[in-house]
C-alpha cells in the first residue's frame, strides 16, 4: 500500500478511572486474549501497510512489552517495520507530548524519512476491522486533503465523548465539533484519518510555529473551510474504549456471536502477541454458560455471562455473572461477583462478594499478597 501507518497511543484517559493507573489505554485487554491496540496493528497489517510507527507516552510498560517484537503482526520485514517512539529530551526540546499534533511533530523525521505519499493515521483504542486501502481510494476519488471515518450512530446513542461532523450532499465535511456539550449531530468521527503525508508534514510545523498542539482542534476544525475535508462512512462494527462503561460493553459484545463471528470467522484475521499457555481447565463442578474463557484459567466454580482472561483461577463454589476478569486474577473460594471489572494480578479473598449495577459497573482492586516481596 502506498501509505505508512501512524497509531496514536500516547493519551492518558481519566474516564477510564483506575484500569489506567497502570496500563496505557491502548494496552488494554479486550476480548479474552487480545489488546485495544491489536485491532489497529493488524488493519494495518491486513491492509498490506509495511511501515507503521506506535507514538507511546502514558504507561508505556505494558504496552512496550506487547509490541516487543514485530513478528506477531507480521511487521519484521527488510522493507519497513514497526517503530515505537516516546517522547525524548533533546537539545532543542525538553516537553512531553502536549497533544496529538505535538506528538506528531517531536516525531516528524519518521515522516520526512518515509517515501510513502500517504498517511493513515489512528487511534490505539479503537475496537474495529478496516481495510485502510478502499478508505485511500476514496480519499483519492474526492480529492480530498484529508479524509475522516466517520460512524452514523443510532438515534438517542450518547455520542457527547466523539467529535461530531455534518456534511453536504457530496459528504464534504461543513461542520465539526469536538466532544461538545450538547450533541448537533448523530455522526461521529472514528478517529481514523488518511492524509497526503507532505501536507501533513506542513500541518504540524505550522502547528508548532504558532504553538498549537493538538490534531482536531488545530488542523481538522481550523481547516474544515480551507481544506478539503470528506467524511468515509462506515456501517462495520466499530467501539472506543475510552470510559469505563464503553470499555465494559465492548468485552460484552464479543459474547455476542454475530460480533465474534465477524473479527474471528469472517475476512481478515485479528493478531496479536501469542502467550505459550495452556488450554483452559475446567473441573469437577465447574458451570459455564456464555462466557469467554482465555488460556492458562482454572475453572472451578460458575461463570455466566463474562469474559474472563488469561491465567485466571475461579475458585470451588465462586458466582461470577456479567463480569470482566483480567488476567492472573486468583479469586478464593466462595466468591461472589456480578457486574464488575476485576483489576488484573488481583488476589480477592474467599468468602467475598463484589456487586456492581448494570450501568454502574464496579471495578474491583484488591491488595496482591501472592507478590509482595
Amino acid at each position: 500500500m502506498k501509505a505508512v501507518g501512524i497509531i496514536l497511543a500516547g493519551g492518558n484517559n481519566k474516564r477510564m478511572k483506575e484500569l489506567s493507573n497502570k496500563r496505557a489505554i491502548a494496552a488494554m485487554p479486550i476480548a479474552g486474549t487480545y489488546r485495544s491496540i491489536d485491532f489497529a496493528l493488524s488493519n494495518m497489517s491486513n491492509s498490506h501497510i509495511q511501515k507503521v510507527a506506535v507514538l507511546t507516552q502514558y504507561n508505556t510498560k505494558s504496552l512496550n512489552e506487547h509490541l516487543s517484537s514485530s513478528k506477531w503482526w507480521d511487521f519484521g520485514r527488510k522493507q519497513g517495520g514497526l517503530y515505537v517512539f516516546t517522547p525524548t529530551l533533546t537539545a532543542s526540546n525538553s516537553s512531553w507530548y502536549r497533544g496529538t499534533a505535538d506528538s506528531l511533530y517531536q516525531n516528524i523525521h519518521f515522516l520526512k524519512e518515509s517515501h510513502e505519499p500517504y498517511v493513515v493515521l489512528v487511534s490505539g483504542d479503537g475496537i474495529y476491522k478496516m481495510d485502510y486501502n478502499e478508505v485511500l481510494d476514496y480519499h483519492i476519488e474526492k480529492r480530498a486533503d484529508i479524509t475522516v471515518v466517520c460512524k452514523d450512530m443510532k438515534e438517542g446513542e450518547n455520542v457527547d465523548r466523539y467529535g461530531q461532523v455534518k456534511t453536504n450532499e457530496d459528504s464534504r465535511i461543513i461542520e465539526f465539533e469536538e466532544k461538545p456539550m450538547v450533541a448537533s449531530s448523530s455522526t461521529i468521527s472514528c478517529g481514523i484519518y488518511v492524509i497526503r503525508r507532505r501536507l501533513l508534514i506542513d500541518l504540524i510545523e505550522r502547528c508548532a510555529q504558532e504553538d498549537r498542539y493538538d490534531f482536531v482542534n488545530d488542523i481538522l476544525i481550523r481547516y474544515k473551510n480551507l481544506k478539503r475535508i470528506y467524511a468515509y462512512r462506515t456501517k462495520d462494527y466499530w467501539s472506543n474504549i475510552s470510559s469505563v462503561d464503553s470499555y465494559y460493553n465492548t468485552n460484552m459484545d464479543f459474547l455476542k456471536r454475530d460480533v465474534r463471528d465477524y473479527f474471528f470467522k469472517q475476512g481478515n484475521d485479528i493478531y496479536s502477541k501469542i502467550d505459550d499457555l495452556p488450554p483452559a481447565k475446567y473441573n469437577p463442578g465447574s458451570n459455564v454458560r456464555n462466557s469467554l474463557v482465555a488460556s492458562g484459567c482454572i475453572i472451578n466454580g460458575t461463570v455466566e455471562n463474562s469474559v474472563i482472561f488469561k491465567k485466571a483461577y475461579i475458585g470451588n463454589n465462586c458466582y461470577i455473572k456479567n463480569s470482566i476478569i483480567l488476567n492472573d486474577v486468583y479469586i478464593g473460594d466462595n466468591t461472589r461477583i456480578e457486574n464488575c471489572i476485576v483489576e488484573s494480578r488481583d488476589t480477592i479473598r474467599a468468602n467475598t462478594s463484589y456487586i456492581g449495577v448494570p450501568g454502574e459497573i464496579k471495578i474491583v482492586i484488591e491488595k496482591n499478597e501472592r507478590y509482595v516481596m
